[in-house]
């Protein structure tokens, strides 16, 4: 995927993620606070001296890429020090024996896939308005009066709030990657030591980034404050969030530049975002809050700075609950429990966007039964992930979605 990603950015003169990790090499580091993250994801499968010594070499290089970026007047940007302390370890771990070194290279292929996916996600971004050169904005927005125009309402609070919430909520939507991997890390804490899980939050995050971007080429959408508000360079048939935008005609494909991403529907950041709650729960206290909170403050963002609608967010959350549901406990296997709960997300996720497409008229027309509607089909995902992974044993809803199943839970993957 990252080759032909490569080719293909290299046919329309974009950095492409192979050009792009060069970069990150050259001090003029693409990933950021991205490498940060992949390097903690490697840290948990080394030695606590050997994190300390990596994390002190990846701090030091970048203060020194820093300088070097100042004193040539170059673009500050961190990442330089743990990409090249990334490729450090792989060697010195190369050399290793045994247990200590799979464990190890392991958790640096975790690291590194994480780096290399956000590489592959900005060149998808760019094949999405390539292939997407008409946006469906006119629709969702349509069909978001079935949920009450939440974009123009969280917009318009989130204005009124001030740049001390506008900061907070930034700063929780960007760094996303870097709460992932405290999750992460929690949950892999004991790798060094214990069997590695079967299951955890990266294998959730990287099978939603490859099968939700299709989406962006399936529905291209731009987003409100693109398409109705001040980001739409001209283009732009609206005021968001200040005027709510009126449903009259018919919509139809809307032309847009060929500069922004068609990256709302489904809200990926809400998938995540969602499966990091999800894998919070069976942390500690803080963990579970932190989960809760990063998920509320996502969801405030995404509507609030008005990258997406309200649609997108219930799109997003039915496919990380079904993604989720495909990955949990495998050593359950898949029966009809699974079956039966990952059919149903499938079934929803695909009625919610063609919803979207063919049936935005009627859906602004009959709002209140519209939205009824896309909340209990969401809410029916909801409650059956929740019978299937999280109910009681021995309850009656245990029984009927098959917690009560008995399954080998001493297979492990070494």
């Amino acid at each position: 995927m990252l080759a032909v990603a490569q080719l293909w950015a290299s046919a329309h003169g974009a950095l492409g993620p192979f050009r792009s990790l060069l970069d990150d090499y050259l001090a003029n580091p693409q990933s950021a606070f991205v490498s940060w993250a992949g390097l903690g994801l490697a840290c948990v499968g080394i030695s606590a001296r050997h994190r300390i010594v990596a994390v002190a070499a990846a701090a030091v290089l970048d203060l020194l890429t820093l300088g070097l970026q100042a004193l040539c007047g170059w673009h500050l940007s961190i990442g330089t020090g743990p990409t090249l302390v990334l490729t450090a370890l792989v060697v010195t771990v190369a050399r290793w024996h045994g247990r200590p070194r799979r464990i190890a290279l392991r958790a640096i292929a975790f690291g590194v896939l994480l780096i290399m996916a956000s590489k592959l996600a900005d060149t998808w971004l760019l094949v999405s308005i390539t292939a997407g050169p008409r946006v469906l904005d006119e629709y969702v927005q349509y069909a978001d009066r079935a949920l009450g125009d939440p974009a123009w309402l969280v917009g318009s609070a989130v204005e009124a709030a001030g740049p001390i919430a506008t900061t907070v909520l930034h700063a929780v939507y960007i760094q996303l990657p870097a709460a992932a991997v405290v999750v992460a890390v929690w949950q892999l804490r004991r790798v060094t030591t214990a069997p590695w899980p079967r299951h955890n939050l990266l294998r959730t995050f990287l099978a939603l980034g490859i099968i939700g971007p299709l989406g962006y080429v399936l529905f291209p959408v731009v987003g409100p404050v693109f398409a109705y508000g001040p980001l739409g360079h001209g283009l732009q048939i609206g005021d968001w969030p200040q005027v709510l935008p009126s449903v009259t005609g018919t919509p139809a494909p809307m032309l847009f530049d060929s500069g922004t991403a068609r990256n709302c529907m489904p809200s990926m950041h809400t998938a995540w975002a969602t499966a990091l709650f999800i894998h919070s729960r069976s942390g500690p206290r803080w963990l579970r809050w932190g989960g809760a909170l990063w998920l509320v403050c996502t969801l405030l963002a995404t509507l609030g700075f008005g990258y997406h609608y309200g649609c997108d967010l219930i799109a997003g959350a039915v496919l990380c609950l079904t993604v989720e549901s495909a990955l949990r406990e495998p050593d359950r296997g898949w029966d009809r429990y699974r079956i039966r709960i990952v059919a149903l997300g499938a079934a929803v996720f695909a009625g919610l966007l063609l919803s979207y497409r063919f049936l935005a008229v009627t859906m602004a027309t009959y709002p209140v039964p519209s939205g009824l509607a896309m909340l209990a089909a969401s809410a029916a995902v909801g409650f059956g992930f929740y019978a299937t992974w999280f109910a009681a044993p021995d309850s009656r809803l245990a029984r009927w979605s098959g917690r009560n199943v008995t399954v080998d839970t001493d297979v492990v993957l070494d």
